[in-house]
């Protein structure tokens, strides 16, 4: 059984940086790739960054340039780094997993994927 807990939300001044982590427990299989998706008040949920099993990351438009998805195999953690953060950053930010697809740019295209596993989400607000 997979979990994944999110954690290093927090309230953020305009400009500012956060670092979200996500610990997965349960052995998520290494050839699983994983995504952050955040969901704003009155809003559709929005795949925002994806990564595939050799650490290569892919963004949507909106958070490009700004954050940087990793992982660490060993600790079996997920990261996101958000830099220059803006209010319309605000939102509640999960993790997810699932077998790699052929293309993995088609997670940022919306609807959101119908992930398997997901966190319970970590709030990020930007003032």
């Amino acid at each position: 059984h997979v979990q994944l807990v999110e954690s290093g939300g927090g309230s953020v001044q305009v400009g500012g940086s956060l670092r979200l982590s996500c610990a997965a427990s349960g052995d998520v299989p290494s050839w699983y790739c994983m995504a952050w998706i955040r969901q704003a008040p009155g809003k559709e949920r929005e795949a925002v960054a994806v990564i595939d099993t050799d650490g290569s990351g892919t963004y949507a438009h909106s958070v490009r340039g700004r954050f940087t998805i990793t992982k660490d195999k060993v600790k079996n953690t997920l990261y996101l780094q958000m830099n220059r953060l803006e209010p319309e950053d605000t939102a509640m930010y999960y993790c997810a997993a699932d077998k790699c697809p052929n293309d993995l740019s088609g997670w940022l295209v919306p609807p959101v994927h119908r992930y398997p596993y997901w966190g319970q989400g970590t709030q990020v607000t930007v003032s």
